[in-house]
């Protein structure tokens, strides 16, 4: 079977006071990502550096990223995302989920909305033809 998932992109910024490798890592063990991410220098307000990483994953290695996040998630987390499916799509069936970095940085997968992992869930359009609330609900229940 083809996997449910298009594709998966992961971004996040990291400050200059922060280690670079240490959030590269918690990010691969969180969301079993591999591949090393795009890097974008940016300069702050305050004239501080700011470091933009952003993954793009496709095809299987989409899905396999998918059941990773999923099954490292807390129950909690997973049942908020379940119920409120509709709360993180977009009009194109993409999921968006924003992960606290602080938590992950301590090894959890938290929801949150400031200084967060930001992650874009497109699925197949052909699979998710029966709704994307559906779809999504039917994927979270099988991870």
């Amino acid at each position: 079977m083809r996997s449910p998932i298009q594709s998966v992109v992961v971004a996040y910024l990291v400050h200059a006071t922060e280690d670079q490798e240490k959030i590269h890592r918690e990010v691969e063990k969180a969301l079993g990502v591999t591949v090393r991410p795009a890097l974008e220098h940016m300069v702050g307000h305050f004239g501080n550096e700011i470091v933009k990483a952003e993954i793009q994953v496709t095809g299987e290695t989409a899905w396999a990223v998918f059941r990773t996040l999923f099954s490292n998630i807390r129950a909690g987390e997973k049942k908020e995302i379940g119920d409120n499916v509709a709360q993180f799509l977009d009009q194109h069936s993409a999921m968006f989920l924003r992960f606290d970095k602080q938590a992950l940085m301590s090894g959890s997968l938290q929801l949150g909305t400031a200084d967060s992992v930001k992650v874009k869930i497109k699925p197949r359009k052909f699979l998710a033809k029966g709704g994307a609330i559906p779809f999504y609900r039917e994927l979270l229940n099988g991870v």
